[in-house]
């Protein structure tokens, strides 16, 4: 177990950083370049082309660079919809549902789903539309199949889309809408309901940053690049990659550079995925690590900036920087969450969820803001380095 963190008398032994130093393209102009990409899902040509780009930029500010590769199973949506009669309505398929296409009459469900509500409900052979709520999708998919249903959509109880996952599989095609797309739907006529997905593996990449010689680093600075479908991910997540990026050029030709890594992690929307592949991967590095920064969602002020995570790092955070607000629990859950199970001390880096998070209108994100993150982040490091190593 780690001991919070001890202070000690500062030296000014970062100082410089603030102001900005060395080569490479601007937050401005990287921010253009990327965005222009589309979508970073995980897997994706975008993801990629994003990561060899960015690749090059560490490059270019004097970084050896890595790639660590990994795996896991996904379920995709390649584009569901309900159609009524010349109308696309887009939907999202439940995690575990078949895919399929059915037409037939749509019949709504009272309350939420449960047998007795489809025992009230003529649904066999057409498709059941039923609230999201109360009990899990799972149960509403084995109670809509048992009442003989071809289908079943449910639709959001709250604004945006619906995502979610059967947990089990369920033979019958299962979609998620929002409330604007169910009430579109017309009680007894005919739709058609389109589910189309794709199972498999999916294939992620690390992208790790470090000056020549460097094998054990005291910081890790890290933010995840891939975006989920349909979202361009300005601010979640590029604004927190190119916080990295910022960090790393800053550091470029100071102190810091020789005690970092700098890595842009993949498949964070997917569960975690590139951070606790790292971890698993670099047992020895990660143990060894003083601290964790992770920076996610940082170029829109959907909320004050503020941090979260080790309480010893958050109180030396506050105290460099007051203004600096507090998230509550352990700070949320991106991929320091990863490095905190295996013990390392982590903060976290947040502006709150904006109202474009995972929509597709996720386009801006402010580039002084995120300098604005990097500022803060770099008086902490400076603190931080100042200070005694923990006992281990």
């Amino acid at each position: 177990m780690r001991k919070p963190w001890a202070r000690a008398v500062r030296g000014g032994l970062l100082s410089g950083l603030l102001v900005g130093a060395g080569a490479g393209a601007t937050v401005e102009n990287n921010l253009e370049a990327v965005l222009k990409l589309g979508p970073r899902v995980t897997g994706s040509e975008a993801n990629e082309q994003a990561r060899g780009y960015l690749e090059g930029e560490l490059r270019a500010l004097g970084y050896l660079t890595r790639r660590e590769r990994f795996s896991y199973p996904r379920f995709d949506d390649l584009g569901s919809e309900v159609r009524v009669g010349a109308r696309r309505l887009s939907g999202l398929a439940l995690q575990g549902t078949p895919g399929g296409e059915v037409t037939a009459p749509v019949v709504r469900v009272p309350g939420v789903g449960t047998p007795g509500d489809f025992a009230g409900a003529n649904v066999r052979g057409r498709i059941a539309v039923v609230a999201r709520g109360q009990i899990p999708f799972a149960q509403k998919a084995r109670s809509a199949r048992a009442a003989g249903a071809a289908g079943l959509i449910v639709v959001n109880n709250e604004p945006g889309e619906l995502r979610g996952t059967l947990g089990d599989p369920v033979a019958l095609p299962v979609l998620g809408v929002t409330p604007e797309v169910g009430a579109a739907l017309p009680e007894g006529q005919p739709v058609t309901l389109a589910v189309r997905v794709r199972e498999g593996e999916v294939r992620g990449v690390n992208v790790v940053a470090f000056k020549s010689g460097v094998t054990q680093p005291e910081l890790l600075f890290g933010g995840h690049l891939d975006s989920v479908a349909g979202a361009p991910g300005a601010n979640d997540n590029l604004s927190g990659t190119l916080a990295v990026l910022e960090l790393a050029r800053r550091a470029a030709n100071t102190p810091l550079a020789a005690r970092s890594f700098f890595v842009l992690f993949d498949g964070e929307e997917d569960g975690l995925r590139g951070s606790r592949a790292f971890v698993k991967d670099n047992a020895r590095l990660v143990g060894g690590l003083r601290a964790m920064f992770n920076f996610d969602m940082v170029g829109v002020n959907a909320d004050p900036l503020a941090v979260g995570g080790d309480a010893g790092l958050v109180t030396l955070a506050r105290r460099e920087t007051p203004t600096l607000g507090t998230l509550g629990g352990s700070g949320g859950g991106s991929d320091h969450a990863s490095f905190a199970q295996a013990g390392v001390p982590v903060l976290f880096f947040h502006r709150g969820l904006d109202v474009n998070y995972h929509r597709p209108t996720d386009t801006a994100a402010d580039p002084r803001l995120i300098r604005e993150t990097v500022d803060v982040a770099l008086k902490t490091v400076d603190a931080v380095l100042s200070a005694a190593p923990a006992a281990r």
